[in-house]
Parts: structure tokens; sequence; C-alpha cells
């Protein structure tokens, strides 16, 4: 469930938007992120909806859950398993303890467009 406080900065112009993250579901289109174009929001509007995307998609990893943005790619918390491992300087054995991180999959559509992109 997306808290309220999340919610207030999803406004677009004095609108809620009307499915995806104001409706309860933990997918939002890019159709709601893209705030209305007819009702010119403000810059400060646009700030505030970007920053409110951005908490909603750091509570999701803090959970543990994954977060897919279609044709972008998916962020995932992964859990890594404690190691032994060498102090390059010194050379003697450590132990890497156990954590998470986080790992980012491009999806197939990014892939290409970044592939296809000229470089300088």
């Amino acid at each position: 469930m997306v808290p309220d406080s999340y919610r207030q900065a999803l406004w677009c112009s004095g609108r809620l938007f009307s499915g995806g993250i104001a409706s309860g579901k933990m997918t939002m289109t890019k159709a709601e992120i893209v705030v209305c174009d007819k009702n010119k929001p403000s810059r400060s509007d646009g700030i505030n909806t970007v920053e409110a995307t951005f908490k909603i998609i750091k509570a999701s990893l803090e959970r543990g859950e994954n977060v897919k943005i279609k044709n972008f790619g998916i962020f995932a918390v992964r859990k890594k398993n404690s190691r032994s491992g060498r102090n390059p300087r010194t050379g003697k054995e450590i132990v890497i303890v156990a954590r998470k991180v986080l790992s980012f999959k491009a999806a197939p559509a990014m892939k290409k467009a970044v592939a296809t992109t000229q470089s300088d």
C-alpha cells in the first residue's frame, strides 16, 4: 500500500492519478508518470512527481521487492553470502560479511537503444 504522503505528491494540477499507484497497486504506467500534458503542470508539480516516484521505488526496494519499469529494466535487491577474500595491500585473508546489494538488469529495448546510438 502506498503511504498517503506519497499519494499527495502524485497530484497533477489538482488531479490524483487515476490508476496504478493511486489505486493502491504497486504498478505505475508511463502515462501516469508523465504528468498530464493537457493540464500544463508547473515545474514544481513535475519535480514533486519525480521525487515521489523515486521515494516509492526506494520504499519498494527497501521491502525487498523488485521494481520493473517497462522497456527500461528491473531493479532488484540481491543477497550476497559471506565469503573469504584477501587484503590486496597486506595479503592477509579476511572475511567479507554477507550483505544486500542493488542490481539492475536492462530491458532488451534499452539494450538495443544503447547499442544503436552513435559514440562521440
